[in-house]
């Protein structure tokens, strides 16, 4: 529990092995050296990792599931120095950290050098790219093209109650950084060298919970506060406050939000969840937000809705089941009219999930997901999809089978269903589909003793009303894509 070490080694589908233009094998590495709570020491890494300070407004790479899972989770996030072992060939940084705990102080300083693919022309970097992909020379020649160092630090005091943090960090590129910026992305980042500053807190009184942080950079600053109420055992309420400016500059941060990226954003989110009785559960919530500038395919300010209400039902510890409503309406520009036209687009989805153990042996799990999506002057689309999974664990053989199963219908993008499967450890996999097609997957675990286990997982997805799937180099020349995925673990 003292000393964690790793290497990662990873190519993508279509990227050459120890040929053509990737000469060392394997396309990214990866590794870590981590020491954890020896005397004052706290963390101390070399190689790749990852930073989380406060709400994620300056440094957030840590696990955020989305803006829903955050409003349902009640929890404060967890901070300071991760080690990376993914396989993201973009989101961690690359040198050395160390946190260092005297007493209720906790001191974090860091520093990262490391590479990133892009593009230059005329001695300015004109794009970042994130995707790690390298398959042909074309792809590859933008491999390591520009260089970001950056260094930090940040100083915790943890009370009885309460905890105040200072997080800075500054970082730098080897050349300007100066993408395209068209209208809706004018007041996005651009330049060579950039700070962020921020100040976070946690504080608890009674049967209040309150978190939050303020952080500023060259340009702009950002606001995120969270209240957490329960004024009964069975009964929490939560309200969540963000207000990101047009014009915030912070390339590392993420938090709370209807975007991805903490800018252009203001937003009251209130939610809710009440326990009437050791049967039923019920939780909702209401987010109002608005985009100050102009997004992507919205060519004026905007702002929007997005309510949840969902109801579970556990009868019994071996079955539960609930059924969900999300009602999501933004705005976005009419096709064709070159921004001069935007109306409201409504999205409606309906979920159904029942969970079932007739006994140790087998379990079973049923989806079925619905989704209604329409805009004014135009003909509504839909999709859904139905999902059944059946769990076989044997009493005396170490052998667990997941099977699954799913057919799902869109009429377009937009109305695309999400299908969650269970991965190899410490991954997640939950694909998008559109058109029609089924989806079959097998995931096999064998734990030979307490040191070795084994997974195995097979999936094909078969459409009905395409020949082809995918592009580019992405292109497959039939109605079906299998993969499979394997994965063997040595615990000592």
């Amino acid at each position: 529990e003292k000393v964690y070490a790793g290497i990662v080694a990873e190519k993508d589908s279509g990227e050459p092995f120890g040929a053509l233009h990737n000469k060392q094998g394997y396309d990214y590495y990866s590794f870590y050296l981590l020491l954890h709570d020896i005397g004052i020491l706290k963390t101390g890494i070399v190689g790749n990792y990852r930073l989380n300070f406060g709400q994620g407004l300056v440094l957030g790479q840590g696990s955020m599931f989305g803006k829903t899972a955050y409003s349902s989770s009640f929890t404060f996030r967890s901070t300071g120095i991760r080690r990376h072992t993914s396989t993201d060939e973009y989101n961690y940084f690359r040198g050395s950290g160390i946190a260092l705990k005297w007493k209720q102080w906790t001191l974090s300083v860091f520093y990262s050098h490391r590479s990133l693919d892009g593009v230059i022309k005329g001695g300015e970097i004109t794009s970042i790219y994130k995707t790690g992909l390298h398959r042909s020379e074309k792809e590859a020649d933008k491999m390591n093209q520009l260089t970001m160092q950056m260094s930090g630090g940040n100083i915790s005091y943890t009370g009885n109650s309460y905890q105040l943090g200072i997080t800075g960090v500054y970082y730098c590129f080897n050349r300007s950084y100066e993408p395209e910026l068209k209208d809706y992305s004018k007041y996005n980042l651009h330049g060579r060298s950039f700070y962020n500053l921020g100040m976070d807190y946690k504080y608890r009184f009674h049967r209040f919970s309150i978190q939050g942080e303020a952080a500023l950079g060259i340009s702009g600053m950002a606001f995120m506060n969270q209240v957490l109420y329960s004024p009964l055992q069975d009964i929490r309420l939560m309200l969540v406050h963000r207000y990101y400016s047009h014009d915030y500059w912070a390339m590392f941060a993420h938090s709370f939000g209807e975007s991805s990226s903490v800018q252009n954003e203001n937003g009251w989110c209130l939610s809710g969840e009440i326990t009437p009785s050791r049967y039923w559960k019920l939780f909702a919530s209401i987010d109002l937000f608005s985009f100050p500038w102009w997004k992507y395919r919205i060519s004026k300010p905007s702002q929007g809705v997005d309510g949840l209400l969902q109801v579970t039902f556990a009868p019994h510890e071996n079955l539960t089941m609930y059924l969900n409503y999300r009602y999501k309406r933004k705005e976005r520009d009419v096709s064709g009219t070159n921004g001069k036209i935007t109306l409201p687009v409504y999205h409606h989805r309906l979920r159904y999930r029942l969970n079932y153990s007739p006994g140790e042996l087998f379990s079973f799990r049923t989806t079925a997901d619905y989704n209604h999506f329409h805009s004014l002057g135009k003909l509504p689309g839909q999709g859904y999809q139905l999902t059944q999974v059946i769990t076989c664990r044997p009493l005396h053989f170490p052998l667990k089978t997941e099977l699954q199963g799913s057919y799902f219908y869109t009429d377009d993008y937009d109305t695309r269903v999400y299908i969650a499967e269970k991965g190899l450890l410490y991954t997640f996999y939950t694909p998008s589909f559109q058109g029609e097609g089924v989806r079959v997957a097998i995931n096999l675990r064998y734990d030979l003793n307490t040191h070795w286990m084994v997974i195995a997982k097979f999936g094909q997805t078969i459409y009905m009303n395409r020949s082809e799937i995918g592009s580019g180099y992405d292109l497959i020349a039939s109605n079906k894509k299998a993969d499979l995925q394997m994965q063997l673990r040595l615990k000592f």
